[in-house]
Order: C-alpha cells, then structure tokens, then sequence
C-alpha cells in the first residue's frame, strides 16, 4: 500500500533533522558479504563460532565513526563512538552475541560523583541487520532504492551525551548480528540485551565509567518494553547491576493488545517482525503458523524479515493480517483459538514483577497503535506490587493518525524523561504517584 503524504512528511522532516548519508548497494565483489536489501554489513557484525562464557563479555570492539559529530578543543562533539560485539543469553538460555555502540561523551558530568551511564533501548527499526541502530549512529539516513532507515534514536542519545552522560546503545538480539533473527519484542531477548550492555561498557578500557558510575535505562515503543522487562528482569538477572532510574515510555507490555492495535494500522508490518521472531524462539509454534498462512502470508513474513521501518511504512501500511491467512481469520484470532500461543504471549507479559528501582511509565493519552490502556495497567500492575513507579499519562490531541499519535510523545515527553532520568543519576530521591494513579487518565 502507497505510503501516505503525511506519513512521508514525518519521515523526511526526521531524516533532515537527523542529517543524512546514502548508503551505495553492494558491489559485485563483495558477493561473500552479508548483504540485506543492497546494503553490505560490515564483517564486525558476523559472530564468531565460539563466545564468551559470561554474559556481558566484550567479543570485540573497533571505532565508530559518528556521522553527526563536530571537531571541538577536547576531541569531537558530543562523544567518541565505539562499536561493540558483546555476549548475552537468549530466552531459551542459549549464548547469542549482541552488537551495539558505546558513546564516551565529551561534555564533562557535573551531577557529583563518577560519570553515570544510560543503556539506550532503540524503538522499532525493523527486522533487516541494516537498521540496526549502531549503525544508525553512522548512517542516520540509510537510502540506496532498496531500504529505508531512520536513526531517529540518535536524537535521545545525543540529549544525554549533552548531560556529559555517557551512552551505551544496544542493537537487540539479531538486529545487526547477522547469525540470526531479531527477536522483536521477546522480552527476554530485550532485558538481557539491555542489561548486558551495561557489562560490555563497563569493560571498555577507554570508558570513563567505573563500577561506582549510576546506571539508567530509556527507552520508547519497543525500547519501552525492553527497559520495563530489564527493569524487573535485574535483581535475578543482573544483580551485579544497581539501577538508578528506568525511563519506559508507551511500552508494549500486553502483545495481545498491541497485536489488535497495530493490525490494519501504519505499522502493520511489525505484526511479521513480532510473528518472525515468535517463531525464532519456539519452533514448537511453527506446525500453527504453517495451518493459518496462506502463499501471501509466508510471502509476508520472508519479505519483512529483512526490511526496515521506513520499508515497511511504504509496503506494508494500513494492511490487515486477514490477507494473510488461509480462512481469512485475523492474527487476533487465531491467537485467541491457539493455547500455544495464547501461553506464549502471556509468558511475553510485563508487568508480573517488581522491579528494584525507580520506574517512570509515560504514555500517549490517545496513543492507539501502542495503546495507552495497557500501558497504564503496567504501571498499575507495578504500584500494585508496592514499585517505586513515576507515572505520566501524556495529554495529546488525536492527529487521525495511529502512527502519529504514538510518535508525537517520544518528542514531546523526551525533555522531561532525559530531565527525570538525569535526577536519578544524581542520586535525586524519586516520588512515586502510585497513590494518584486511580485519578489519572
């Protein structure tokens, strides 16, 4: 389905902020490299056979080159990138390696104590290794004819680099490593990834970081999901790493929700992405998807396995999953009629445990396509077991527009999340507003 004029509007209104660079496809001779949609991944992201034992372990690492960066009297502005390979374990308890950046700020801290650091939960960028959000930092503009990419996450990240925090950005589990599928929205796959991120860096030799440095964790959409399951996934699973502050905005905590939002919706293309990396983490469901897909769907899915956001805008917007299946039966549906993957995307829930540290949950008040109503019970669900939760129900007009209304907050809120987060890691007390909770919206 054509990509609508306003839907093209955002994107190269955030393409421009951003700044771009084209990336050529590949050329002939480099037919040995993986390649997804003309775009050559560099070897770095290809993982060895064998990986580290424990988790968070450096694998490798090399510079970065920032695209937006600026010549300045201590070194370039705002940070020195490098790129990571780390080890992490997936949600079947199998070692995977996870590729990211680490962003050593050049604005010093002055928030006392020892510079803090923030792992940077990317939102939704797509499935193809070419959107991965590392290389988003070099590329935040990728256009070849072929793929569409935004790094619109460098914004955030350049907000706390400003603070003189330094940034640790993770790449998820199989977007950009190229030995596998990303996991979209497996919540495991996410909260290892995230607080792994935070071993990695701590083990850079040029980090400024120490074991004393504050951690925080933000993130938006996907991020959102990935930094709220981190949150309550780190005293079992991280206990090694002390959280000051975790910044979740409009996270998918109930998939079955989002799953009913999101068909038919802009962003209908990350039905495939979540239904691919379904299958990735429990072949036992794969039987099921073979009796519900038609020819159109298996076509669906193949196609969206390498594409990106921006791909998946212009193809994919505004189709519904009925097309995709035998009987005409909505993925909903067959959810619904499926035990298995009823019990699948149950075990996919946030919002079962406590986490540790403070927690901020901001959500659009008429966001429909990550719905505001289950991101509301999350910080419900959280204050009900007795979490230190900031909640911020974000008021907004309706813009018409599914996509809109989920994106106008990851800008409009940004400033007062940065702000909220930067206070935790000046060790600033936070105040939780559980006891208000039934009166907000």
């Amino acid at each position: 389905m054509p990509v609508s004029a306003r839907q093209l509007a955002v994107a190269v209104t955030t393409a421009a902020c951003l700044g771009a660079t084209a990336v050529p496809a590949a050329s002939a001779s480099q037919t040995d490299a993986v390649v997804s949609r003309g775009v050559t991944i560099p070897e770095f992201y290809n993982p060895p056979a064998e990986l580290p034992s424990a988790d968070g372990a450096l694998v490798r690492s090399e510079p970065l080159p920032l695209a937006l960066s600026l010549p300045g009297v201590n070194g370039p502005l705002p940070g020195t990138a490098t790129r990571l390979m780390y080890k992490s374990t997936d949600s079947t308890g199998r070692p995977m390696a996870v590729t990211g950046a680490y962003i050593e700020p050049a604005a010093a801290w002055k928030g006392g104590g020892d510079r803090p650091l923030v792992v940077l939960a990317p939102g939704t960028l797509g499935q193809g290794d070419q959107c991965s959000a590392s290389l988003g930092l070099e590329h935040p503009l990728l256009l070849n004819g072929q793929t569409l990419s935004v790094g619109y996450e460098d914004l955030a990240a350049y907000r706390l680099l400003s603070e003189g925090v330094a940034v640790v950005v993770t790449d998820y589990a199989g977007l950009g490593a190229t030995d596998r599928l990303h996991t979209y929205v497996n919540r495991v796959d996410e909260a290892h990834a995230v607080l792994d991120a935070v071993r990695a860096a701590r083990s850079l030799p040029a980090a400024s970081i120490t074991a004393a440095s504050r951690v925080g964790l933000y993130g938006y959409s996907q991020g959102g999901g990935a930094t709220a399951a981190a949150a309550e996934l780190q005293p079992s699973y991280a206990p090694d790493v002390t959280l000051s502050g975790t910044y979740a905005g409009a996270p998918p905590a109930d998939l079955v929700q989002v799953t009913k939002a999101i068909d038919g919706s802009e962003l209908a293309g990350a039905l495939g992405w979540s239904v691919n990396g379904f299958l990735q983490s429990d072949p036992a469901l794969v039987p099921i998807a073979d009796a519900h897909l038609n020819a159109a769907g298996r076509a669906a899915l193949k196609d969206l396995s390498t594409m990106c956001v921006g791909d998946a805008l212009f193809s994919y917007g505004g189709v519904h999953s009925t097309r995709w299946t035998t009987d005409g039966s909505s993925l909903s549906d067959i959810i619904a009629s499926e035990p298995a993957l009823r019990n699948f995307l149950g075990d996919q829930r946030i919002g079962t445990m406590r986490p540790a540290s403070p927690v901020r949950v901001a959500t659009g008040t008429k966001d429909n396509l990550v719905p505001h109503a289950q991101a509301r019970r999350l910080a419900a669900d959280w204050c009900a077991k007795g979490a230190d939760v900031t909640y911020k129900p974000i008021s907004q007009l309706d813009l018409g527009s599914a996509l809109l209304n989920h994106v106008t907050p990851l800008l409009t809120d940004q400033g007062a999340a940065i702000s909220w987060l930067t206070d935790r890691l000046r060790a600033e007390p936070a105040t939780s507003n559980c006891a208000a909770l039934p009166g907000l919206s």
